[in-house]
């Protein structure tokens, strides 16, 4: 249906409706201009109205069309239905503004009286012309949307993917030497490696606080097969906010950081906390006095740019290393 059926928002009609009661105006200004009978303002009062009227009738037909009629019939019918729904817009709308100043004094009233149906079966087919334009502008713009979507989409996507296979590798080199040590711990340590990925291949970009949350929760336990469970994490998120919308490994990244550069072979304690669509992961770890993004960091940075959702800070907090991610509110 989207070859006849486009989705024209508010914006695309006032647009519409502005550049109609231009063209009225002018068409009216030209008639102003070379027939003495009509130089009067009323003149440029009817023709800009009429032009609205026009523009309104279609925002009406073709709404209806769009929204009750198409979705009923047989693609065979769509074409035939959209132009019929734009002559009559065009015919019914110049009608309407006709007989609503007919009763005025208007002298361009007088003029058109014995050939306004005539204009109106033409501006009717002129409609038509003028929707045949609009449908192939409209078709194009969304296009381009779709396109620059799909793009933005595969960048995202390349960035999520490029953050698997570290993690991947260390949980089964953990597992790998857990088999020789505890078969127990190691069978539950695959079960939440799978978990963990059944969750990480999501088509979801966005996903919410709260299954992030878990998601770390699982990379955690794995992560604490390497490091004899001395890896702690302290929640403190109002219920609110756990439906808050997050882009995926957001949170898991910036504990993963903390783990590589704030471990010093003793318990790390991590702590997520959310406040006013701010959330800090700090950690009571090593502190790095000259901070850099790597290739984790920034790959979170261009996400929340991409998506247009917020941005990555950081500082020093009370002796605390912390990330924040600043959403948009």
């Amino acid at each position: 249906m989207t070859s006849v059926k486009l989705k024209i928002s508010k914006l695309d009609w006032l647009y519409i409706i502005i550049i109609g009661a231009f063209f009225g105006f002018f068409i009216s200004l030209f008639l102003y201009l070379i027939n003495s009978n009509l130089k009067e303002f009323s003149t440029i009062i009817y023709g800009t109205a009429s032009a609205v009227c026009v523009s309104l009738s279609a925002f009406i037909f073709i709404t209806i069309s769009n929204d009750f009629i198409l979705p009923k019939l047989q693609e065979k019918f769509w074409y035939m239905i959209s132009f019929i729904f734009s002559f009559l817009s065009g015919f019914l709308g110049f009608t309407s503004s006709y007989f609503l100043f007919s009763f005025s004094d208007f002298a361009i009233i007088d003029f058109i009286r014995p050939i306004w149906l005539y204009i109106a079966i033409i501006i009717g087919f002129f409609t038509v012309l003028i929707g045949v334009i609009l449908h192939q502008f409209i078709s194009m713009k969304y296009k381009n949307e779709a396109i620059k979507s799909e793009v933005l989409e595969s960048k995202i996507k390349a960035l999520e993917n490029e953050l698997n296979p570290h993690f991947l590798f260390n949980a089964l080199n953990s597992i790998s030497e857990l088999i020789y040590q505890d078969q127990k711990k190691a069978e539950k340590a695959t079960l939440d490696l799978s978990v963990f990925l059944r969750n990480a291949i999501t088509k979801d970009t966005l996903i919410t606080f709260d299954a992030e949350i878990k998601m770390v929760e699982t990379y955690l336990e794995i992560e604490n097969i390497r490091f004899e469970n001395n890896i702690k994490m302290h929640l403190d998120i109002p219920s609110d906010d756990l439906n808050i919308m997050v882009p995926k490994f957001s949170i898991q990244l910036l504990v993963e950081n903390a783990i590589k550069h704030g471990y010093l072979q003793k318990e790390l304690n991590v702590y997520i906390s959310s406040k006013d669509k701010t959330i800090e992961v700090c950690n009571d770890g090593l502190i790095s006095k000259n901070i850099k993004f790597g290739t984790g960091l920034s790959n979170l940075a261009t996400r929340l740019k991409l998506l247009k959702i917020g941005y990555l800070d950081k500082e020093i907090q009370n002796d605390k290393m912390a990330f924040i991610i600043k959403l948009k509110k």
